[in-house]
């Protein structure tokens, strides 16, 4: 199964702006350099961040990007829900063989439970702001 970056990748852009970011803001060719990939997958995930309010960005060759907000007011819940990531965990859509009652039932046992973790994950990720994320970096 492959991992779904997109959550790192938009904290990490995000990290960047608000280490870096000057008036006249960041352009997405050094955000790609620091996160290690190409101009435009940074500027699709800016897409996603300015349309949650995260980011503000301008267009064209000297197009640049900066926080639309302070730092302490963006937690990592709105970022996971920006990028749209995809849940902690997943349920397998293999078909149910009728002859056993495990696989007849796995499925909605584990959505109670997975839902259960999906919460306490989203709601520890509310408890993180963007600014306590960027102090870390600046410890190392």
């Amino acid at each position: 199964m492959a991992n779904n970056i997109q959550f790192s990748i938009a904290v990490h852009i995000l990290a960047g702006l608000a280490c870096g970011c000057d008036q006249e803001g960041v352009t997405s060719g050094r955000l790609a350099q620091s996160v290690n990939t190409s101009p435009s997958f940074v500027r699709r995930t800016l897409s996603k961040l300015s349309k949650a309010g995260l980011v503000e960005t301008t267009t064209g060759k000297t197009g640049a990007c900066w926080l639309a907000k302070n730092a302490k007011n963006i937690s990592l819940l709105d970022v996971y829900k920006a990028v749209d990531a995809p849940k902690a965990f997943a349920i397998h859509s293999y078909s149910e063989q009728k002859e056993c009652f495990v696989s007849c039932h796995i499925k909605t046992a584990l959505e109670k439970a997975l839902a259960k973790t999906q919460k306490a994950m989203e709601a520890s990720l509310a408890e993180i702001s963007l600014a306590q994320i960027v102090s870390d970096v600046k410890k190392k």
